[in-house]
């Protein structure tokens, strides 16, 4: 088996498996009951939040727990919109980002929200200078992802945090599921960001929103007390304390991991630049965890089908907008061809991929485009 897609989700680390398992089974107590057994879940979860809040260079109570990115971005989205209303209703987001937030941004159109569509240029990214164009007096909020989901194309989120906060009465959300652990990020400007365990080898089911203390936001799940009274309903205290050692063990193999991964991306792209019909759809200066490609000579339907019955699993688009047959958003934004926008496939690594899987992929897919492959 050849597992080439790890940014739709990862394996679970065994130790965190392992932490994860013996909490099931000594730590189920509600972390809001008032007894030992609650109380112990509850003490164990805010000490996860605050090694978590320590590694991010952030305060505890600034760590909010959900249940996915998607969560996190709808309450950062439309938990900050509707509590800031009264400040504007232009909100400025970029034309590829996960499905959480383009949905998020049409309900909020329900509520008289100005949504503006920021473009992305020919290497996949939202320029300062598109910001800084779009902006208003009454923009209340910009939000984009740190590193695209399908090209790896990185966002210069520095830059633009210096546009946005030029604005005293715009927030800045950022979507971190593809950078977290994999590249530095200055989670110290950023007023909001997202972040889920599944994409680092954690469990499903876990994830976080940064929430700066000063950032107002409302509640999109109602219920109670819990998570500042911003998530309603029990925690899930054996996900929420594992979670800090899922992190903690991304962050001290992050140089490892990265110098691993961009040595099978380089070895790709050179291998792949040798078969005719080729396209390298990804930036030359992308997360390398990210190789975006396609072929002239066969679809992303039939490549994809080929390639699982040969056990290498593979994804076309991101993961949330798979089941749509429509051609890559993303690299019709880019201004690419329909044609490559059909026929692409996105290969996402980690840590626990090698040299010689990438040179079985090679093979593998010479095979194919031989074998199912239209004349050029």
């Amino acid at each position: 088996m050849i597992y080439f897609d790890n940014s739709s989700t990862t394996s679970v680390r065994p130790e965190v498996c392992s932490v994860y398992s013996q909490l099931l089974q000594t730590t189920y107590g509600n972390p809001d009951s008032l007894h030992a057994l609650g109380k112990k879940a509850g003490n164990l979860m805010e000490k996860s939040r605050a090694q978590i809040a320590s590694l991010m260079h952030v305060e505890p109570k600034e760590i909010i727990f959900t249940g996915c990115a998607s969560e996190s971005n709808t309450l950062a989205i439309c938990g900050y919109a509707l509590a800031n209303e009264n400040r504007g209703h232009h909100i400025l987001v970029s034309n590829v980002e996960h499905a959480s937030i383009d949905h998020s941004m049409g309900w909020l159109k329900r509520f008289g929200f100005e949504i503006e569509y920021l473009p992305i240029n020919e290497e996949g990214i939202v320029t300062p200078e598109i910001v800084k164009e779009k902006m208003r007096k009454d923009t209340i909020l910009v939000s984009v992802m740190h590193v695209n989901n399908e090209m790896g194309a990185i966002n210069p989120i520095r830059e633009i945090e210096k546009v946005v906060h030029a604005n005293p009465t715009c927030a800045f959300h950022v979507d971190c599921v593809q950078s977290f652990t994999k590249i530095s990020i200055p989670f110290e400007i950023l007023d909001m960001a997202t972040i889920s365990a599944h994409k680092i080898h954690g469990l499903k089911g876990s994830a976080l929103l940064m929430k700066k203390k000063n950032i107002r936001v409302v509640p999109m799940l109602q219920g109670g007390q819990q998570e500042q009274g911003l998530r309603g309903g029990t925690q899930n205290a054996p996900v929420n304390i594992v979670l800090a050692k899922t992190i903690r063990l991304a962050m001290e193999e992050m140089e490892s991991s990265y110098k691993k991964v961009k040595e099978i991306n380089d070895y790709l792209r050179k291998e792949l630049a040798l078969i005719p019909g080729t396209s390298i759809n990804s930036p030359d200066n992308a997360l390398p965890y990210i190789l975006n490609i396609s072929f002239d000579r066969i679809t992303s339907e039939v490549l994809l089908n080929a390639l699982n019955q040969r056990d290498v699993y593979v994804s076309a688009k991101s993961t949330c907008s798979s089941h749509s047959t429509n051609a890559s958003a993303t690299l019709m934004a880019m201004n690419k061809s329909e044609k490559i926008a059909t026929h692409m496939i996105r290969l996402s690594f980690s840590k626990d991929n090698t040299i010689e899987e990438a040179k079985e992929f090679i093979q593998i897919v010479k095979e194919i485009i031989k074998e199912y492959g239209l004349s050029l």
